[in-house]
């Protein structure tokens, strides 16, 4: 992983072969990122995708092993449990063009990963809610 930055963007480029949100939570406890704005594009490959059904409260998953265009990501950065979480969706597109997206769990870079972490110095955390089954952004905090 190579990085720039100024006073609240960080540009990242990953290399090949690096786990996206494994490497980029690190990277945000290392810099102290509890909150933010995450954006990205590039080649990526074992991509573990996640759609969430409400009515069980469980995601439905499916890995894609080859290589995809990683059209866009777009996620948030928030704390939880304490610690930095990083909530990103994907839409990515084979060679025929055909798009894919949904909540990403994780994904490697396969060509290019390329990224931008904006740090916002709001404060605010995930909170539990039961009624959805999942830790949402509370701007009680």
């Amino acid at each position: 992983m190579h990085y720039k930055n100024d006073e609240k963007t960080y540009l990242i480029s990953l290399e090949q072969h690096e786990p996206i949100i494994k490497t980029l939570t690190a990277f945000c406890k290392e810099k102290n990122i509890l909150n933010g704005q995450l954006s990205g594009i590039g080649a990526i490959k074992d991509i573990e995708l996640g759609a969430y059904i409400l009515e069980e409260k469980e995601y439905v998953k499916k890995v894609f092993s080859d290589t995809w265009e990683l059209s866009s990501l777009q996620g948030n950065i928030l704390l939880k449990d304490g610690a930095p979480f990083i909530h990103a969706h994907v839409t990515i597109s084979d060679h025929h063009f055909n798009a894919m997206g949904g909540h990403l769990f994780e994904a490697t870079v396969a060509v290019a990963g390329e990224f931008i972490i904006r740090k916002i110095n709001l404060l605010t955390e995930r909170q539990f809610d039961s009624s959805i089954g999942l830790a949402c952004m509370s701007l009680n905090t």
